[in-house]
């Protein structure tokens, strides 16, 4: 069994030009759940200057059903999980940017100071029972700085599981990596937090996300972010296109034996619908030829 986290309402939707309306962003998530996906990832609570796409996060979170989904949304800090809280989600995902210089421009901190601030989340989250993931952002490369040293990541990654947080993912946040950095720094994350619960977010800027993904689940990662439609990217990160697309992970891990529960068909759908309503072409494959059999 192969955990996919669907990240296109917050994620897919917030690099877009076009913004949808609260009711769409609703509809985006009931067709995401639609699939079979049982963990959505809906909004984010962050300045709305910032990210005017999302400016609506709480009229989202609170209009969202009682369905069995896990709801998460991103929070950068406590006012941010505060307002999360409010508005009814219990799981949030931070995070920590690897490099200081990225950082500073989209957090205003550096790195340490984001992994102090993730750590009070991290404690308010035990006391309210609210779920606290940690993302590793610009784990492979920055768009600043260029590469990132392993020594650099280990270091940060060490910081993060001192957190002890509920989950810890490594996000490709510029799409630069290829198999075998996945697979080195799964392993430096597996000796810093053993037995952690790990999660992987990828972009398809250099079509690499599907490889990075096969590579992730053979290195014991359980759960992969993916956006219906390949739809979405960060803007604060020069050349960070669209994630990973849901449709293309589901028919790569079903064809290698793997269970995502999620249905093909629906996916390659939805994926249409959401593409379709932000005026995008598909960016994953498997929306514009189908599966196979046919």
């Amino acid at each position: 069994m192969v955990e996919i986290v669907e990240v296109s309402p917050r994620d897919g939707l917030q690099n877009e030009d076009r913004t949808l309306s609260t009711e769409d962003k609703l509809e985006l998530v009931e067709r995401a759940a639609r699939t079979g996906v049982r963990r959505v990832e809906v909004t984010s609570f962050v300045r709305p200057d910032r990210v005017p796409q999302l400016a609506d996060a709480a009229e989202v979170a609170k209009a969202l059903p009682d369905n069995g989904i896990g709801y998460s949304a991103l929070v950068l800090n406590v006012r941010g999980y505060q307002r999360a809280v409010e508005a009814g989600i219990r799981e949030v995902t931070t995070l920590v940017l690897a490099s200081d210089t990225f950082s500073e421009r989209n957090q205003g901190t550096t790195t340490r100071e984001a992994v102090e601030v993730v750590r009070e989340i991290r404690r308010r989250g035990r006391e309210d029972g609210v779920r606290v993931a940690i993302t590793i952002g610009a784990s492979f490369g920055c768009p600043f700085e260029g590469e990132v040293p392993e020594s650099r990541f280990a270091g940060v990654a060490a910081a993060v599981a001192d957190v002890d947080a509920d989950e810890v993912s490594l996000a490709d946040t510029i799409g630069v990596a290829v198999p075998s950095d996945i697979e080195t720094r799964f392993g430096l994350l597996r000796e810093c937090a053993p037995g952690v619960p790990m999660r992987v977010h990828l972009h398809d800027t250099r079509n690499t996300g599907v490889a990075n993904a096969v590579a992730a689940v053979r290195s014991g990662v359980q759960a992969l972010d993916a956006s219906l439609g390949g739809i979405g990217g960060c803007p604060f990160a020069p050349g960070a296109s669209g994630n990973v697309a849901t449709e293309d992970l589901v028919y790569t891990l079903h064809r290698m034996g793997f269970d995502t529960g999620l249905d093909l068909g629906a996916a390659i759908e939805h994926a249409r619908w959401v593409t379709g309503k932000l005026g995008v072409p598909l960016s994953g494959r498997l929306g514009r030829v189908g599966g196979f059999p046919t």
